[in-house]
């Protein structure tokens, strides 16, 4: 089939692998083979994301792709796509494994794998790094080998984790260091509900609704009150899979915690929060359809939204095909800040170029 035509390039700045368990057990390493993972067809290697079967077609309706890389290239192709950042699936459980040499031999054999099997593939995968969080000097390393070895752009904070601190604790500072050093971009990515609250929700629909945007809300304010953004001007931090309505909310809600509050609790800012936040360094994914998109552009800013598929998440192939020519025909947006969400933003933020 043809490769689609939009009126603008398009790059998708959050895609998403289906990584297959018994594919990462060769990148594990020595110590790890054989008989070592005899329990490996019953445990499987990530931590569930909480008590929700998310397979069930009760909580994510439609037939969904299992997408290997060819899979992924024609849907590329069908949507007009130049090309798509990788996240993961199951990894994005990652912040929640305890035991923090699993979590450091997991994640480097989750990039390998990626790697090998995707950005080695194709220039049109990026690959997205998964960091051990439990163990910020291997987190640090990590991050070194898959920018320097494997050539990701970034690298993937889990917006929960089992750590008992949020991302801006000075704890992780060495970590945000290196990011700033390398010229990596940093990507705050939920999904698991634990550890949010959400234990009386009855139904699924409730826990999806606030599972994303609340981890992000929880990360977004302790590292902008920790001092993050000011510490380390040249780092760049997306928070995803939110959407964009939430951010003039929380640019103002923080500045006005921080008039009253802000110099006894908040001792390291030099400005307003919402200086921060629309200052460049910090990005968010949209929803083709939000309609607060215009007031957003013009409070947060037009440089740092961008266009994110998802796939092969929560729904069928084809219900994917109608995003950008719906984004690209709404009236409510001009042409510039269309080709800027659509490619020119996640080009910056991940340096593609």
């Amino acid at each position: 089939m043809p490769v689609r035509q939009n009126r603008f390039p398009v790059i998708d700045a959050d895609g998403h692998v289906i990584e297959p368990m018994q594919d990462l057990v060769p990148f594990l390493g020595e110590g790890f083979s054989g008989g070592n993972l005899s329990g490996s067809g019953t445990y499987t290697l990530f931590p569930s994301l909480d008590g929700w079967f998310r397979a069930s077609n009760l909580t994510s309706p439609g037939r969904r792709d299992r997408p290997d890389p060819e899979v992924w290239l024609s849907f590329l192709d069908d949507c007009g796509i130049e090309r798509t950042v990788l996240y993961p699936t199951a990894g994005l459980a990652a912040g929640l494994i305890q035991d923090a040499t699993w979590a450091v031999t997991l994640c480097r054999a989750y990039n390998s794998w990626l790697h090998a099997t995707y950005t080695r593939v194709s220039p049109r995968f990026q690959g997205v790094a998964l960091l051990p969080v439990q163990n910020v000097a291997a987190a640090a390393q990590e991050l070194r080998r898959a920018h320097e070895e494997l050539g990701f752009r970034a690298a993937m904070l889990c917006a929960n984790t089992v750590l008992g601190k949020g991302y801006g604790h000075a704890d992780f500072w060495p970590l945000y260091a290196e990011a700033e050093r390398l010229g990596v971009a940093l990507a705050v990515h939920g999904a698991p509900s634990r550890g949010l609250g959400f234990d009386y929700l009855t139904t699924f629909i409730e826990t999806h609704t606030l599972e994303h945007p609340v981890a992000a809300m929880i990360q977004l304010t302790n590292m902008t009150f920790q001092g993050v953004f000011e510490a380390f001007p040249g780092l760049r931090v997306a928070y995803l899979e939110c959407g964009a309505g939430w951010m003039p909310y929380m640019m103002d809600r923080l500045d006005e915690e921080y008039e009253r509050r802000g110099e006894r609790w908040a001792p390291r800012l030099t400005k307003r929060p919402s200086e921060y936040l629309r200052g460049g360094q910090v990005y968010v994914s949209i929803e083709s359809e939000e309609r607060t998109l215009p007031y957003v552009l013009e409070l947060f800013g037009e440089d740092h939204v961008f266009f994110a598929s998802d796939y092969p998440h929560e729904r069928s192939r084809a219900e994917y095909l109608p995003d950008i020519p719906e984004l690209e025909a709404r009236a409510d947006l001009s042409d510039a800040a269309k080709r800027k969400i659509l490619a020119d933003n996640a080009r910056r933020f991940y340096r593609l170029d």
